[in-house]
């Protein structure tokens, strides 16, 4: 079960006192290696010997925090513990009602099926820096509360950054999911219906797909400027209308940036090699390079036997 299935599970459960513990030590995380019981004590002001101890005994065995022995004992939260403070916000802001199955379980994020409180479905991502490394340690036990900070930290700005690109393109009508909110680590997003194009064994019309594709990061460059840096085959959707979703944007550069050139050409040189290798479509990749920078077109479009 991973940190956000744990945190859907949970959420419902949880009461006012127990999210107000929650948000003391994430709080206090960004001054604090770790959070001692007493702080979490005063700045929620529940009663120290009978109330904090019960809240932090339950977040304790819901999953949510981690509790650490040392000089003293102390608190810090877990992916679960933010992730349930990430839903709560959303909850409250209108956004998000409730989920439904999980749409995926990568390295560096979880997503979700959800629903608004008008019904709509939409897609909530959950940014996992760090899940690997923080794994490990958790099972060596000698983790720092600093490192949990700072892959929360790291989590929060990536998904933040995310957002920021998805309202970039998606106003230019680059083939993205709508950006609809984002707190903390996590990204609320329009629906998702569909698979990685990686998943796909055949696909029926391989052309129609890698022009789409193409024509959707010539926008992405020319209208909105952006570049998505880290395009490959496992960041495209293939919805079952044969339409295409370009995800995972976290990594992106504007087309201002010094190493722009380069990564968008490490981007077309992901896709039509995955399209020559799979599909055996051939594209030159100067000429899907001019095509995208608007100073060609594509010419010839082979099938190498």
């Amino acid at each position: 079960m991973s940190s956000a299935d744990v945190a859907v599970k949970v959420f419902r459960n949880l009461k006012n006192e127990d999210l107000r513990v929650l948000q003391v030590i994430e709080t206090a995380m960004s001054q604090h290696e770790f959070v001692s019981k007493e702080q979490i004590a005063r700045f929620s002001k529940l009663d120290l010997a009978r109330d904090t101890h019960f809240r932090l005994s339950r977040l304790s065995k819901l999953g949510l925090i981690y509790r650490i022995t040392g000089a003293y004992v102390g608190y810090t939260l877990n992916y679960s513990g933010y992730d349930c403070l990430a839903i709560n916000a959303l909850v409250k802001a209108g956004v998000l009602e409730a989920f439904g199955k999980s749409l995926g379980v990568g390295k560096e994020a979880d997503v979700f099926d959800a629903l608004n409180p008008k019904g709509e479905r939409t897609a909530i991502k959950f940014h996992r820096l760090g899940r690997i490394s923080f794994r490990q340690t958790r099972r060596k036990r000698d983790y720092t509360t600093q490192r949990s900070a700072s892959w929360l930290y790291q989590s929060r700005l990536a998904a933040e950054k995310e957002f920021q690109a998805l309202k970039l393109v998606y106003p230019h009508k680059v083939a993205v999911p709508e950006p609809i909110s984002q707190n903390r680590h996590v990204i609320v997003m329009g629906m998702i219906d569909g698979a990685e194009l990686a998943e796909y064994k055949e696909i029926s019309k391989p052309e129609k797909v890698l022009k789409q594709i193409l024509r959707n990061v010539k926008k992405a460059y020319l209208k909105a400027g952006v570049v998505h840096a880290d395009l490959s085959e496992y960041n495209i959707i293939l919805k079952p209308d044969m339409h295409i979703l370009i995800i995972d944007w976290p990594q992106y550069v504007t087309r201002e940036h010094p190493n722009a050139q380069e990564l968008l050409t490490r981007d077309l040189k992901n896709i039509t090699r995955f399209f020559e290798r799979k599909h055996m479509l051939k594209v030159e990749l100067k000429e899907a390079l001019s095509y995208v920078t608007g100073e060609g077109r594509i010419t010839t479009w082979s099938h190498p036997t």
